[in-house]
């Protein structure tokens, strides 16, 4: 029994290692047959990869080929028309080169034959001097006079016959401008006069407030000045608190602020309540009446005047200038009465009254800031009228309503009689005594600069010049000439109102006594 079991058992185990043994070959032969399949799947992987390389391959090449090919072809044409161009210009050269050269040949024949020419000249230039030498050595033989002598001469007689004859034409032609123009001219001026009615004195800015009680002038100082000195600050107003009885006086170049300054000092007046928060209080509020009344005064300037469609800049410019003078005019008032002047003026004479009106309206118009931007107030307002797009006419009518330039339209030379007239009118302007004094002054001391003159007086509160000149030293004919050179003297040298009238007189007397 124990011989069985060992039996089997040995039987057991060379059977479990043979067939350990067969799996083990069983699956050594499944994995070599796999492993030789796969390596004949890659095999056939690379072999098609590399035929599909090269057919790539031969396709790229093909297609380069035909790219070079092209790109040759087109570098050919294009060298080939660069060549053409090239021979073209070449050609072209050569034409201008040849051309360029037969002109060069021409010149220098024509230099040449100018050069000979010349030569020709010259000999027969220096005959031609000798002879005019031999000439005038015989002649001056024969008057007895040098050549500079003679010339002096003849000089001296064309001068005093032109001098004569053009002295004798001026006075024919004033003389019949005057008898043409002067009635008509007249005429139009005093019916345009007669038409404007306007103030003869025009209201100044108000300096001086009044107080109720000369207790109030301690109330408007306050402790330790504390008021007067925020009111001062605020205002740039300097106020003068003196002897005078129930009076307070306000100082400042700018009228504008000094309007604001007065306004607002009676309004705290009236109030009572006087302290910096009042003052502060009070001055602004009267900023924004003054700003009010220059807006309606600019607006009402132009409804009196029916000037229409002003930029709104230019009408508040208009309504500052109810607070400017000039000699003590208004000038907002001169503007009106002039742009009044300038219409009249024009529907007398059948031009456009409406631009007129315009003009004269604004030819002041640079005073309103002349105090704030350097310049002429000229000057100014034409940058103002420029700059607010208005027309040419009206510029240049500001341009040349003194003089500065010429006037380019008849509207200008309106502006410029309406402007004389307003200014010149009896009581429109004042000036101060030492201004008047000056003024005559320098008058006589132009007039007395002009050889000839003996003596001379400014009259009609130098309205007028006369001038009483040396018979031997001035001749009839001369008087026009120098009345014309001293009043442009009088134009360029002084600045005035109104017109100057230039007077001479000449006067020869003979006295013989019979005994």
């Amino acid at each position: 029994m124990g011989g069985y079991l060992v039996t089997a058992l040995v039987v057991a185990l060379v059977v479990g290692v043979l067939a350990f043994a067969f799996g083990v070959n069983y699956r050594k032969n499944i994995a070599e047959a796999q492993i030789g399949s796969a390596e004949g799947r890659a095999r056939q992987i690379i072999d098609d990869a590399l035929k599909t390389a090269e057919a790539k391959k031969r396709e790229t090449m093909l297609e380069a080929k035909e790219d070079t090919l092209r790109i040759k072809n087109d570098i050919d044409k294009e060298v080939k028309e660069r060549r053409n161009e090239m021979q073209r210009l070449e050609r072209r050269l050569l034409q201008k080169e040849e051309a360029l050269d037969r002109k060069v040949e021409s010149y220098e024949k024509r230099e040449a034959q100018l050069v000979k020419r010349a030569e020709e000249l010259e000999g027969k230039e220096q005959k031609v001097n000798e002879m005019h030498q031999t000439q005038l050595k015989e002649l001056e033989r024969i008057s007895g006079l040098t050549t500079d002598q003679a010339k002096d001469f003849l000089i001296r007689s064309v001068e005093d016959e032109v001098k004569h004859d053009m002295a004798l034409k001026i006075k024919e032609l004033e003389t019949r401008a005057k008898e043409e123009a002067g009635k008509k001219a007249k005429e139009i001026i005093a019916n345009a006069i007669q038409k404007c009615a306007a103030d003869h004195v025009a209201e100044t800015t108000v300096s001086v407030v009044s107080l109720p009680n000369d207790e109030m002038k301690g109330r408007i100082i306050g402790r330790e000045g504390r008021n007067i000195r925020t009111l001062e600050t605020l205002t740039g107003i300097d106020l003068i608190i003196d002897d005078t009885p129930e009076a307070v006086i306000l100082s400042g170049f700018d009228p504008i602020r000094r309007e604001v300054a007065r306004i607002a000092l009676e309004k705290l007046i009236v109030d009572g309540r006087i302290h910096p928060a009042r003052i502060e209080e009070m001055v602004e509020k009267a900023r924004k009446e003054v700003e009010t009344i220059i807006r309606e005064e600019g607006e009402a300037a132009t409804f009196d005047t029916g000037v229409h469609g002003l930029h709104p800049e230019l009408m508040r410019l208009l309504g500052k200038m109810k607070y400017r003078t000039s000699y003590g005019q208004n000038v907002l008032k001169h503007s009106i009465e002039v742009s009044h002047l300038s219409g009249l003026i024009a529907g007398e004479i059948g031009v456009d009254v409406r631009l007129a009106k315009r003009a004269g309206l604004l030819h002041d118009i640079g005073k309103a800031v002349d105090h704030e931007v350097e310049g002429s107030h000229v000057t100014i307002g034409a940058g103002l009228c420029k700059k607010f797009r208005e027309s040419k006419i009206v510029i240049n009518a500001v341009e040349a309503h003194h003089g500065d330039v010429e006037p380019e339209s008849i509207i200008a030379v309106i502006v410029q009689a309406a402007d004389s007239i307003s200014a010149a009118r009896p009581g429109a302007r004042r000036e101060t005594l030492e201004t008047y004094i000056t003024r005559l002054t320098k008058l006589e001391e132009i007039a007395n600069g002009f050889k000839g003159v003996d003596k001379c007086f400014a009259i009609q509160a130098g309205r007028e010049l006369r001038m009483m000149v040396i018979p031997e030293q001035v001749s009839d004919a001369d008087m026009t000439l120098l009345a014309r050179e001293v009043t442009k003297n009088i134009e360029n040298e002084l600045e005035y109102p109104g017109q100057i009238k230039v007077n001479l007189i000449r006067e020869t007397r003979a006295i013989e006594y019979a005994k």
